[in-house]
This record gives C-alpha cells, sequence and structure tokens, in this order.
C-alpha cells in the first residue's frame, strides 16, 4: 500500500475528530443499564475522562480506552499522537499512568513496516509516561486504527473529576488550540497548496499532539488541593468541554483574546476551513452557549476538534498566578483563559 496514511481513514479530520458527537453519543448512553456499585466512583454518567473503581481507602483504579485513525502519514509519529492522547485521561483524573494494552486494527495488505512503527511510537509515549506495555489486541479492518487502554491508580481522596468547578474559580488551558483545523489545512494544502499550512506551523502541531499531558500533571500536583476540576480538551472541543465542566450549577466565561492558538489555526479559521466534527460540536452547543459578537474564526476555533489536546484546569483565583507560572516554566502555551461564574443563562459565555 503506496497511500498515505492520513488518507486511508474515512473520516477528513482522522485523531479525534472521528468522535462520535456528543449529541450521538449521550443518546446512546441514556439507554444503558447502570448497575449500583460503591466501589464505582467515577462512571460514564458524568462524561469524565476515565473510569475510577475504588481498591482500598488508598487505592483506586483508573482505567480508560482511546483510540482513532490517522491524521498523520509517518507512522511512527501517528503512534505517539495516539498514546499520548489515551494516556492523557488518566493525567485529567489526577491519576498515574500503570500499564497499558495496545489496540491496532490494520488493512490486510498494509506493509508490516508500518504497523511496526505505529507500534514502536506508542510504546516510546508509554516508556516516556513511566508505565509498562502489557500486551494488547490486533484485527483487520479496511483502515488503520490505534490506541491504547491504559489502567492507572490514585488516591481516592485525591481523584480530579470534570465537573467540580467552584464559583470564582479561574480556567487555565496547557494547550494552545486549532489542532482540528490546522490538520484540516495540511491535508488540503498537499493538494492545492494553500498558504494556511507552513512546515513551521504543521511542526507546532505535531509537537503539541505527541506531548505528554505529564508534565501539567506533574506541576499542578504540587499545588495540593488547588485543582477543583480537570479534563482534557479532546475531540468535543473546548466549548463542549466546558459545558461538561461547568455542569448544572456553574456557567463557564472565556475571553476570546487570552486563548492560546497554533501558529497556523486563525488563518485556516479566517480561510473557511472547517471539520466535520466541529460542525457536531456547534450543532450540540446550540441554546448552550453565548458569543454575540465573536468572529466566525473564533467561533471556529472553540468549537474545534483537538486531538491530544491541553488540560483544562478550574483553579481557585488566589492559585492561579502561582500555578500558571510553574506551568509556564516548561509549558509556554498555557494560559488563564477565563473564570467560573454562578449559574446563569447559558453554560458557556465567550466574550
Amino acid at each position: 500500500m503506496n497511500e498515505k496514511l492520513s488518507f486511508l481513514s474515512q473520516c477528513t479530520s482522522g485523531g479525534c475528530g472521528a468522535k462520535i458527537g456528543p449529541g450521538e453519543l449521550a443518546q446512546a448512553l441514556a439507554k444503558l443499564p447502570v448497575k449500583n456499585d460503591p466501589a464505582l466512583l467515577v462512571g460514564f454518567e458524568g462524561r469524565d475522562d476515565a473510569a475510577v473503581y475504588k481498591i482500598n481507602d488508598e487505592q483506586a483504579l483508573v482505567s480508560t480506552i482511546d483510540f482513532f485513525s490517522p491524521m498523520v502519514d509517518d507512522p511512527f509519529l501517528f503512534g505517539k499522537i495516539a498514546a499520548a492522547n489515551a494516556l492523557s485521561d488518566i493525567y485529567a483524573m489526577g491519576a498515574k499512568p500503570l500499564f497499558a494494552l495496545n489496540l491496532i486494527c490494520i488493512p490486510q495488505k498494509m506493509e508490516r513496516t508500518i504497523i511496526a512503527d505505529i507500534l514502536a511510537g506508542g510504546a516510546a509515549k508509554i516508556m516516556e509516561a513511566d508505565a509498562v506495555l502489557a500486551g494488547g489486541h490486533s484485527i483487520y479492518d479496511h483502515e488503520p486504527k490505534y490506541g491504547l487502554a491504559v489502567s492507572g491508580i490514585v488516591d481516592p481522596a485525591r481523584i480530579l473529576k470534570n465537573n467540580t468547578c467552584a464559583a470564582g474559580d479561574i480556567l487555565i488551558l496547557t494547550k494552545a488550540l486549532g489542532i482540528g483545523l490546522c490538520m484540516a489545512a495540511y491535508r488540503e494544502d498537499l493538494d492545492s497548496g494553500s498558504s494556511c499550512s507552513s512546515a513551521a506551523g504543521f511542526k507546532a502541531a505535531t509537537d503539541s499532539m505527541e506531548r505528554l499531558n505529564r508534565y501539567a500533571a506533574e506541576k499542578f500536583s504540587m499545588f495540593s488541593g488547588a485543582v477543583h476540576a480537570c479534563t482534557d480538551v479532546t475531540g468535543f472541543g473546548l466549548a463542549v468541554h466546558a459545558s461538561e465542566m461547568a455542569g448544572v450549577s456553574h456557567s463557564i466565561q472565556i475571553d476570546s483574546a487570552s486563548l492560546p492558538l497554533l501558529p497556523d489555526a486563525l488563518c485556516a479559521a479566517e480561510n473557511d476551513y472547517t471539520t466535520s466534527a466541529g460542525n457536531r460540536n456547534r450543532n450540540y452547543m446550540q441554546g448552550k452557549i453565548e458569543m454575540a459578537g465573536l468572529s466566525d474564526a473564533l467561533q471556529e476555533l472553540v468549537f474545534d476538534p483537538q486531538t491530544s489536546g491541553g488540560l483544562l484546569l478550574s483553579v481557585p483565583a488566589d492559585e492561579g498566578d502561582n500555578l500558571l507560572a510553574a506551568l509556564r516554566a516548561e509549558i509556554p502555551d498555557a494560559a488563564i483563559i477565563g473564570s467560573v461564574k454562578e449559574k446563569s443563562t447559558s453554560p458557556v459565555q465567550i466574550i
């Protein structure tokens, strides 16, 4: 097979942009039976990043799974991105990864060196996370897909959830936005030569996707009790993930001027690049978001699906500057992007 890896995906955006839309997913999950188990501390009801199951008073098992089709052509890079994305759910829960299992789907005619490179990329990130590759499962499929099932450990008293923010908190985002749009521009530019995908911009996007959220998690773990809520921003985009953080009791207010953006992201948005996942996210947020006066380009960016995106942290205002300074020592894109308010007319307000 001589086709480019990213063009083997049926979903044009690949990566986390291939996720089922939040509205469709909510409908499907609503029909599932739920068994009450007091040891299950976090299940799927709150749309959190991973499941948490209590083992004893000091330990809880954190379990997650994530896989997707390729958004880049380099198989080793694809493996690293997919693994970093799967590991992110563990860090978002305040946990430490222990071991991972490979999940890989491959076309029968795919060159075996490509398969080996994808798995090697994933293994490199598992090693970087100080976790263990413990096995996996593989099947033939009409398009390649790769990811991990990851298990981690956390103190039950220190679990971070996605919807436990408090009024008065400030919001910190640890990675720049625009992955979906940058990848859409890159994919189209292969044929059209458009100006919204530079070599430097593409490298900034891929560097961001393959960077483990471990380093952000290690920084905020030094501020014991300073993080009220945490989630990673992935295929549902900033707007949907912010609405999940708001929950039923709060509203999230985001300052659009403070949003960190990848180098080519605004160009792509201003030149009408879109993604199908971004459109699904926008449709889901109808009636749940206020963004009067926000430009079409910035609107597209808050709905843009992120692959292996950053962590969104809700922290007390008096801890925000210190935590941001600690993050920026190693993660220069980290930024304060907004605040948590008492519940108002919409879960998310962008000003």
